[in-house]
């Protein structure tokens, strides 16, 4: 099958469409906050001290004071994409094609509440990315809906979705930095068939964290904002092999390997080698194929890309504390499964 070239396709429907400002918490609130994570500290404090693994200890005040955010996804692929990115105070979700059921579960369970997060950003208008967002929003009316004119436009003209979304909406551009709470966000053009498609760079204090799913090839832009992350989220879609010899039909597979379509693991794999510094710490693959991927092959893939850029360690996320032996740390999002809460921590 022909490699992908440079140039972009005209837009087209969906791949799988035929497929299936900083607000101060109340008092109680923030000691509820800060009283979680003193426990969960101590919690692995005590795990540390039972633990003959080497885990380095934790003082349970820097989780208060040092610059601290946490991630977690609550599912990736074509069968639904969310995640979220906060710190002690607010968060955000990056889109919201999860059930909202499932989402406020994990939130829960994770001692995060709906109540803190005062933003959604979407990254483009298919439907595994934003068929829950009304339903979120109708019932958590203080969380603003962040994207694009055109991609809110491309979402009420290709789904099912009140048209009251626009209520909610705070329209942003690509390029233009603009703020939820603690976090600084740029928003920053992928290639994909959806409308208007961005990707994000997300900045808190030190913290450098880039978002970049469904996009057909790496471009320039995706180029500049990874180099300066730390932590990355990136679509390591299919493997070309099980592609090829998979059940797909040849229109959606040419679909799929186009600029505009999905990234091959491969190509995800020699970028990442291509830019990786010591500096990047986590690195999350997302929206992995159901049929055309296992998360073993996509991360054999990239772990063999890592070790041969020079990576001392590449690590399987175990741990979802940020690491201090230079190592990286390697995740496949799951598909219908939250990931764990990841700890982000920076003294």
């Amino acid at each position: 099958m022909a490699r992908k070239k440079l140039k972009i396709s005209t837009s087209q429907p969906g791949l799988f469409d035929l497929f299936a400002n900083e607000d101060a918490i109340p008092e109680k609130a923030a000691k509820g906050i800060h009283d979680y994570a003193l426990n969960a500290a101590k919690a692995s404090m005590v795990k540390a001290e039972n633990s003959s693994d080497p885990i380095n200890p934790i003082n349970p005040e820097s989780l208060i004071k040092a610059d601290t955010i946490r991630f977690i996804s609550f599912g990736s692929g074509s069968s639904g994409n969310c995640a979220y990115i906060g710190d002690n105070s607010s968060g955000i979700l990056i889109d919201a094609g999860v059930d909202t059921k499932q989402v406020l579960d994990n939130l829960a369970a994770n001692g995060l509440s709906i109540k803190n997060i005062t933003g959604i950003i979407l990254t483009h208008d298919h439907s595994d990315h934003v068929r829950y967002v009304y339903q979120l929003i109708r019932k958590h009316t203080h969380i603003g809906v962040y994207c694009t004119p055109k991609t809110l436009n491309g979402m009420l003209r290709r789904h099912s979705i009140s048209r009251r979304l626009k209520d909610y909406h705070k329209p942003i551009y690509k390029e233009f930095p603009f703020k939820i709470g603690k976090f600084e966000i740029t928003a920053f053009d992928v290639s994909h068939d959806g409308t208007d498609n961005c990707g994000y760079f997300i900045s808190h204090g030190k913290h450098r964290f880039a978002v970049a799913t469904d996009l057909g090839y790496i471009s320039d832009r995706v180029d500049f904002y990874m180099r300066q992350a730390q932590y990355i989220m990136l679509e390591s879609n299919y493997d070309q092999y099980m592609l090829d010899h998979g059940p797909y039909p040849l229109h959606l597979r040419a679909r799929i390997v186009a600029e505009r379509g999905h990234l091959d693991n491969s190509v995800a794999a020699k970028f990442i080698k291509e830019i990786y510094t010591p500096q990047l710490r986590y690195l999350f693959l997302c929206h992995l194929s159901h049929d055309n991927n296992t998360p073993e092959i996509a991360l054999q893939c990239m772990r063999t890309a890592l070790l041969d850029a020079g990576a001392p360690r590449v690590g399987n996320g175990s741990d979802p504390r940020l690491s201090t032996d230079g190592g990286i740390e390697l995740v496949a999002l799951p598909r219908f499964e939250p990931s764990p809460l990841f700890t982000f921590r920076i003294d």
